[in-house]
């Protein structure tokens, strides 16, 4: 790349530029790029990558980056002609568009599994095991010998986890409550992240949830602070109370018994009343009946899966041979009808004595349905020929049994001896 030199040769310089850097963390993967690293370690097969990525997004332990990042300065010399020029030049930094960002939950599932599973979570241990996948392929391995050995070691490392392994909540303590003097920490809950006021064993302990976008390992003192100012009473409404606040599922203006979350990107600490008023009309015009069906109202929204329209508790899917935007009485009637119908023709077995439906579901398969339990059949399993005899049977081995506080044995009485004198 560089001419022939000689020792002692002078240099003419052109120019020497200098620019200002400032310190990055490595790039966060997209898909493609993740795809591209599991190729490289030798991990999983191509039918797998796809699957893999769906998985850990649908089990939220990532999420896709919506930042957008902001504008940096920095600062570019150029030494030309023995005089020195300053330049400002501009960049954007911060930005996670479109990358697969580590949640909260991702980040302590991957820490317990790292701290416990060591040698299986080891990027060796996974491309080992496609080899030996290979080799049973090729004739050259017995697989049961190869399963048997993994799970010799693998069985009792669980057991052991199981039985010892310490709960882990992801808890930063982040200083102390200038205001009550308790300390302040932020850890994981039931419902998500949180922050906490006070120790646990205090009975007068506050809890705030984080901001979807706040993150555990790096929301400050002062923010986790801030989010104690919620609820927020903004005033009155049509005769109602106004407030915002932050939930298990992001930020939300509360209107009498209505939970109406605010739009992405909204900071509820800066909600007015006159937001907040906008916000409820809304909701009101976009929940607003759109027709009726069998005396009862019809409404659509948009949601995970697409629009829909919702009638009688029931949501349906509004597919795109349908105007979403302008449904006539006619396609509301089709939409109701056909879902009805679909409704009774997935119905193999109803016994209604006994509370227990079977019905047909997803990729040829069936199940069984009583009350909240709900039991999925294999393919191989005929339900359309299951008697209510063998229902009741499989229902009742998926059914967890009952936990019974275990009876105290009574205490023995003690028994005490009296001492002879020894003669000497």
């Amino acid at each position: 790349m560089l001419p022939a030199l000689k020792v002692n040769e002078i240099l003419q310089q052109n120019y020497i530029t200098a620019t200002e850097r400032y310190s990055r963390a490595a790039a966060r993967y997209t898909e493609a790029s993740l795809v591209k690293k599991l190729e490289e370690l030798g991990i999983g097969r191509p039918s797998t990558y796809a699957p893999t990525i769906s998985t850990i997004i649908a089990r939220n332990y990532v999420e896709k980056g919506n930042l957008e990042g902001h504008e940096r300065k920095y600062t570019q010399l150029t030494l030309q002609a023995n005089a020195i020029q300053e330049q400002l030049l501009k960049e954007n930094t911060g930005s996670d568009k479109g990358k697969l960002v580590p949640t909260d939950i991702g980040t302590i599932v991957t820490d317990f599994l790292v701290k416990n599973f060591g040698s299986i979570l080891d990027y060796h241990f996974t491309a080992k095991v496609e080899q030996d996948f290979d080799e049973i392929a090729e004739g050259n391995v017995n697989w049961s010998k190869m399963m048997q050995e993994f799970y010799d070691k693998f069985h009792p490392n669980v057991q052991d986890v199981e039985a010892n392994a310490e709960r882990e909540s992801g808890e930063r303590i982040l200083g102390v409550d200038p205001v009550s003097g308790r300390p302040v920490s932020v850890r994981l809950g039931k419902f998500g992240p949180m922050v906490q006021i006070g120790d646990a064993e205090a009975e007068d302990k506050k809890f705030a949830s984080l901001m979807n976008d706040q993150n555990i390992g790096t929301i400050s003192l002062e923010e986790a602070l801030q989010l104690f100012l919620l609820p927020k009473n903004l005033g009155e409404y049509k005769g109602e109370v106004i407030e915002v606040n932050n939930g298990r599922f992001g930020p939300y203006v509360k209107f009498g018994t209505q939970f109406i979350s605010l739009p992405r990107g909204e900071d509820p600490m800066s909600i007015t009343l006159e937001r907040a008023q906008e916000i409820i009309d809304e909701k009101a015009k976009a929940d607003a009946p759109i027709g009726m069906f069998q005396n009862e109202p019809v409404q659509k929204g948009v949601g995970r899966f697409g629009p829909f329209i919702k009638w009688n508790g029931m949501f349906i899917n509004v597919n795109k041979k349908y105007n979403f935007d302008h449904l006539s009485q006619g396609d509301i009637e089709q939409l109701i009808e056909e879902k009805l119908q679909k409704e009774v023709d997935k119905v193999l077995h109803h016994w209604k004595a006994e509370g227990i439906v079977v019905e047909k579901a997803r990729w040829g398969r069936s199940v069984i349905l009583k009350g909240k339990l709900k039991i999925e059949l294999s393919k191989d399993v005929d339900a359309a020929q299951l008697t209510l005899a063998q229902v009741e049977e499989i229902i009742a081995k998926k059914t967890p049994a009952k936990k019974t506080a275990a009876k105290k044995a009574p205490a023995k009485k003690a028994v005490t001896k009296k001492s002879t004198p020894k003669k000497k």
